[in-house]
């Protein structure tokens, strides 16, 4: 009506002596997302900052497993577990051996699953089922799928009967250069059916004009796939970097089954694997502790580098 004037809603504001109740500034204005947030903030500090933090107490001490309920006294002593990790030559090769693990497990989880990917995003006979057969190694048990690679690679097993003469000898678990080199293969092969996943994922954010685009243009599908694919899932491809060297630098199941503890005399030991033997069979918990403190330091590093390279490219 001409005679009532329109009511207008104006944000209110604060006036000069008007304070903002505690809770809200300690918890915003939605203290409701704390509420979903604190489970996995328990779950995170129980299984992930607590071990750590006393994983590091432990290594500041000469620790060492006791009866429960027993007193016993674990002296400070510094750096000094640290210091015999570094001086320690089987913690030099356990390093040397992550190294080649990783230079081996990494760029080829990086190919085949982006290819294999590729290949099963297309419109391909049987696509279900070739998207299911490489995803079961994942999820079947590590021990089942040893037991399968040390038929395969044993002395008379399936390969050196196709190989013949030109099989190594010693056998490839056994032998000081291939040894490496089979856990990194093993471990390609096991994992890979969950980074073929995490590609597939990323593919299908990739837009299909722009490969009906690249056609148009004459790109072929390996021109398509490099121009058009890759960087398209690069985002992915910084998550699987990360994730496989972190594996890396965590194997122990493949080294303690594969090859019977990291034999041939320590060819294939890795820095978990040490720390097994060190901290839990030898008892020696505070070095233990060490070599693990030092390898949760190694890996956050190597990831964070990791990340830093390829965002960087990104831009």
């Amino acid at each position: 009506m001409a005679g009532i004037p329109e009511a207008t809603t104006r944000p209110q504001t604060a006036g000069p002596g008007h304070r903002t109740p505690l809770t809200q500034r300690m918890f915003g204005t939605q203290p409701i997302g704390y509420v979903f947030a604190g489970p996995y903030f328990i779950f995170w500090l129980a299984l992930f900052a607590f071990p750590l933090g006393f994983a590091l107490w432990m290594s500041l001490h000469d620790w060492f497993f006791a009866a429960p309920g027993a007193q016993v006294d674990r002296p400070f002593v510094g750096l000094d577990n640290y210091t015999s990790v570094i001086g320690d030559p089987d913690v030099r090769r356990a390093a040397l051996n992550v190294v080649i693990f990783i230079a081996i497990n990494v760029p080829l989880t990086v190919v085949v699953s982006m290819v294999l990917a590729y290949a099963l995003n297309q419109a391909l006979p049987l696509r279900t089922f070739f998207r299911a057969a490489y995803y079961v190694p994942y999820v079947t048990a590590s021990v089942a799928m040893i037991a399968v690679w040390l038929w395969l690679f044993a002395r008379d097993g399936l390969v050196n009967q196709v190989l013949g003469p030109v099989a190594p000898d010693p056998s490839w678990l056994v032998n000081r250069v291939w040894a490496m080199p089979i856990i990194a293969l093993f471990a390609t092969w096991k994992q890979l059916g969950f980074y073929v996943l995490l590609y597939l994922a990323a593919m299908q954010n990739v837009p299909e004009e722009l490969y009906e685009a690249a056609k148009v243009d004459g790109a072929g599908v390996v021109r398509r796939f490099l121009a058009v694919t890759v960087p398209g899932v690069r985002s992915a491809t910084t998550l699987v970097v990360i994730l496989a060297t972190i594996v890396g630098a965590n194997f122990f199941t493949e080294p303690y089954l594969l090859t019977g503890g990291g034999g041939p005399n320590g060819a294939s030991v890795s820095p978990v694997l040490l720390m097994y033997r060190e901290g839990i069979e030898q008892g020696d918990a505070g070095y233990g502790a060490a070599i693990g403190v030092l390898l949760a330091v190694v890996v956050m590093t190597l990831s964070a580098i990791n990340q830093f390279i390829l965002e960087d490219r990104e831009r």
